[in-house]
């Protein structure tokens, strides 16, 4: 996944349906003696909404939170799309614009206090590790670089077989792949993790060897490529949101036709267009364990 030099303004053609973090506040600077604890957090995507029905199928969302033990304040940190999955995952075709337009940034969300109920009802609220101030302080520097230079959220995780060893082509940079990062860097920085089970949710693709198709100007520019422009924005044309179900079914068809039948996915990755030829099972979600990280305790320890 491509880091880049600064985050873009967003576009105002992207909305929101619900607000991204919106209580969020500034990382505060911790004194150096404070000890402070680290919670792994995790809970059905759009729990709020409803419920452990996403839990069921183990699609899960996760965050990290803190405790103070000099102040005895909470925090919660989590990283998620701006505006919402959907627009993540599928561009809009806007009348008039030849290329499809995404609203798919991404980014941390800092704010006091954690909800114990929202995590602990339907999901996970753990101890996993406890670090300095110093720590924290170092870590707080690293989100600010991660969060400006890894911009932009990528639902897919592409790979070549469902076999744990098999060739992975594309991956995903999501909410996880966040809190992975932060352990790790927890890690260098001295911190040591307890030895639990720590599971996370991926949705896989199933793909043979990706073809590199070009980027926006390349294929939808004046000199593009009108085939596959319009090839591009025809496959998406079905993802787009529904306001019947019958409408939905329709489009249902015509996505199961180009993908499963027909064997055919274009993926926008770093702002770049791919062709997947895919494979049997198409698609999968997972839930699967990525073990907490290994250190030793350095000058920054504990």
């Amino acid at each position: 996944h491509r880091r880049f030099d600064y985050r873009p303004k967003t576009d105002p053609y992207c909305q929101a349906r619900y607000t991204f973090c919106p209580t969020g506040s500034a990382i505060p600077v911790m004194k150096e003696k404070d000890v402070i604890e680290v919670y792994r957090l995790q809970a059905p995507v759009w729990e709020f909404k409803y419920g452990d029905l996403l839990g069921h199928l183990k699609i899960m969302h996760d965050a990290v939170g803190f405790k103070s033990s000099l102040t005895g304040k909470n925090y919660t940190m989590e990283w998620y799309e701006l505006f919402q999955l959907g627009n993540c995952t599928f561009p809009h075709l806007r009348p008039g614009m030849d290329a499809p337009f995404w609203c798919n940034q991404g980014a941390a969300c800092f704010y006091e206090g954690i909800d114990d109920a929202h995590w602990k009802e339907n999901g996970t609220l753990v101890h996993v590790t406890t670090i300095s101030g110093t720590m924290f302080n170092e870590m707080a520097k690293w989100v600010k670089y991660d969060n400006e230079t890894g911009i932009y959220y990528e639902t897919w995780t592409v790979q070549a077989s469902p076999d744990k060893q098999s060739t992975v082509w594309f991956d995903s940079y999501e909410c996880s792949k966040f809190i992975l990062r932060t352990y790790q860097k927890l890690t260098d920085l001295g911190a040591v993790f307890k030895k639990i089970q720590t599971n996370y949710t991926s949705i896989i693709l199933f793909s043979g060897e990706p073809v590199y198709l070009g980027n926006e100007t390349s294929i939808f520019g004046p000199l593009g490529n009108k085939t596959l422009a319009a090839a591009i924005r025809d496959f998406y044309y079905p993802f787009k949101p529904h306001r019947t179900v019958g409408g939905f079914l329709v489009d249902l068809l015509k996505i199961i036709d180009r993908v499963i039948l027909n064997h055919q996915f274009y993926l926008f990755y770093n702002l770049e267009y791919w062709f997947l030829p895919m494979k049997f099972p198409y698609v999968k979600i997972v839930y699967e364990e990525v073990p907490l990280p290994i250190g030793s305790k350095t000058s920054f320890g504990v």
